[in-house]
């Protein structure tokens, strides 16, 4: 039998990831990535029932040099980082794919909604699911080596729903079980209680408009994210909107009008679409958030990364969030807002 390393976390995507592995023929290898949550029991009870290997990998110190620390460095210089797609490339995957290569297994799988897909002369490409719940945008900075070896089987489920209906019908045990935390590290969702944990707790300032005059006081930097419009605690005529956040005044800016932008500038730029590698400009959807939104584009390759321009302008795009260019349905590449 082909041998699998699966990314098991105990929830019901990894879990009928699995019991669809095993049912195709895959000697399924389920790997537990410790991270501080506390899941590992039903990952174990998931591999026993089924039959699979099981193995437990404490990946808290790459975790904290690799995606925690550099999470509350971005929040604490006016950015808004997505841990997930750092933590991606950076140690899950690479984790996983160090246990495959030691073990001798070609393939490694996740429970997440995305597709491989086979293009021109065989090239696996990065490809939408069929699901509302869409999450090729946060596996856009995979290296290319990792994609070709990749499987995803719940790429072609409609929605969450059908998950869960496939897992009560083939009797997983979690099959309602509520889903994970939108941020690992952080048990309640609360980045800002969880950067002040960690020890830094950036001073209060000044609410300011356009024009720079003063509004109000806010609670330290890190609270506020651009395009933000809910929990500002400021009274106003009518809603507001922060439209920058100045690190360096300690000033959160304030409109009354939404910011929309037809320009953006792009670091750290990673293709993984091969056709796009010698293309120094090309048209293309994009995404400037983990939504179903997507804008026309033009992207256009610069010394540091790309220039993006939207006819359309694009709402609210935040720095340190991924602009992630699509053709159709395939994943082109993305990089990081400036």
């Amino acid at each position: 039998m082909e041998k699998i390393v699966l990314g098991l976390s105990g929830g019901v995507d990894s879990a009928l990831s699995a019991y669809l592995l095993k049912a195709q023929g895959y000697d399924v290898m389920g790997v537990y990535l410790e991270n501080g949550s506390d899941a590992a029991d039903d990952a174990k009870k998931i591999a026993h029932d089924m039959g699979i290997g099981f193995m437990q990998v404490d990946i808290m110190d790459e975790l904290r040099e690799k995606v925690i620390n550099p999470f509350i460095e971005g929040y604490l210089h006016a950015k808004t980082p997505i841990p997930c797609i750092a933590c991606n490339p950076a140690v899950k995957f690479k984790v996983l794919f160090d246990v495959a290569d030691k073990i001798g297994a070609k393939y490694v799988a996740t429970g997440h909604y995305a597709r491989i897909t086979e293009g021109e002369n065989g090239e696996k490409l990065l490809t939408k699911a069929e699901s509302k719940n869409d999450q090729s945008y946060m596996l856009y900075r995979l290296p290319k080596e990792y994609i070709e070896r990749l499987i995803l089987p719940l790429g072609g489920y409609e929605n969450k729903d059908a998950v869960r209906a496939d897992a009560e019908k083939y009797g997983i045990h979690i099959a309602k079980k509520a889903d994970s935390m939108e941020i690992c590290f952080i048990s309640d969702d609360d980045h800002a209680k969880f950067i002040e944990d960690n020890g830094f707790t950036p001073p209060a300032g000044d609410f300011v408009d356009e024009n720079g005059k003063v509004l109000g006081k806010h609670l330290g930097i890190h609270r506020y994210t651009v395009g933000q419009r809910r929990g500002l605690g400021i009274a106003a005529a009518a809603r507001l909107f922060v439209t920058k956040i100045d690190a360096e005044k300690n000033q959160v800016i304030l409109s009354y009008d939404d910011l929309h932008k037809h320009e953006i500038e792009v670091s750290a730029p990673h293709i993984i679409y091969n056709k796009y590698l010698e293309m120094d400009e090309f048209d293309c959807k994009c995404k400037i958030r983990h939504s179903k939104t997507e804008y026309d584009a033009h992207v256009t390759k610069t010394e540091s990364g790309f220039k993006v321009f939207f006819p359309e302008a694009a709402r609210a795009p935040s720095p340190g969030q991924s602009a992630v260019f699509y053709d159709g349905e395939y994943v082109i590449g993305g990089g990081y807002i400036e």
